[in-house]
C-alpha cells in the first residue's frame, strides 16, 4: 500500500509538471512575421538577403510555438543586411593565413503587445577560413553558420531578453 501511494504521489507530481523545449519567452504573443532583409552591404552576395531571412524564419519558427505570418505579426522583425565584408586576419610569412567571412545586420524589433521591449540593434558574427581555400567553394556553408549564430543572438534578444 505504502509502495502505491509512493507512486501515485510521483505520478502526480511529474504530470504537473511542465517541460518546455521551446527556449524564451514569447509572452502573450502568438505570432512573428520576419520581414524580407535587403543586401545593403557594399559588397553584395547574391543569395544572402534570401537565405539570411528564410534562416532566421526558420529559427523562430522551431524555437518558439509563434506561428509565423506574411506580416502584422504580434512581434515583428525586419531590417536590413548592412554589412558583408572577408577581411585577413592570420598573418604568417608576410601573407593572410586566415580570412574571416563577416556579416552584420541591422534590426528592429517591434512588440505591438508590450512597447518596452521593442529594440533596434546591429548583430554581427564571422567565420574564419584558411587563406589557401577558395571562398566560393565553401561561401555557402559560412554563409549559413553565421546566419545560425546571427539568429540565436537575435532570438536571445528579442525573447530571451539577453
Amino acid at each position: 500500500m505504502k509502495k502505491i501511494l509512493i507512486l501515485l504521489m510521483i505520478t502526480i507530481v511529474v504530470a504537473s509538471c511542465r517541460i518546455s523545449l521551446n527556449a524564451g519567452d514569447a509572452g502573450n504573443a502568438k505570432s512573428i512575421s520576419v520581414a524580407f532583409f535587403p543586401n545593403n552591404a557594399s559588397l553584395v552576395q547574391p543569395t544572402l538577403s534570401q537565405s539570411f531571412t528564410e534562416d532566421l524564419r526558420n529559427f523562430f519558427q522551431t524555437q518558439s510555438p509563434l506561428e509565423l505570418t506574411a506580416k502584422n505579426g504580434d512581434l515583428r522583425i525586419e531590417g536590413a543586411i548592412t554589412d558583408y565584408r572577408v577581411s585577413p586576419v592570420g598573418i604568417g610569412s608576410n601573407t593572410a593565413a586566415s580570412n574571416r567571412l563577416t556579416i552584420t545586420v541591422n534590426v528592429t524589433f517591434t512588440n505591438t503587445l508590450d512597447s518596452e521591449k521593442d529594440f533596434e540593434q546591429s548583430f554581427s558574427r564571422f567565420a574564419d577560413f584558411p587563406a589557401s581555400s577558395n571562398l566560393v567553394s565553401i561561401e555557402t556553408d559560412l554563409i549559413r553558420e553565421i546566419n545560425q549564430q546571427l539568429a540565436q543572438d537575435i532570438f536571445n534578444k528579442a525573447l530571451i531578453n539577453w
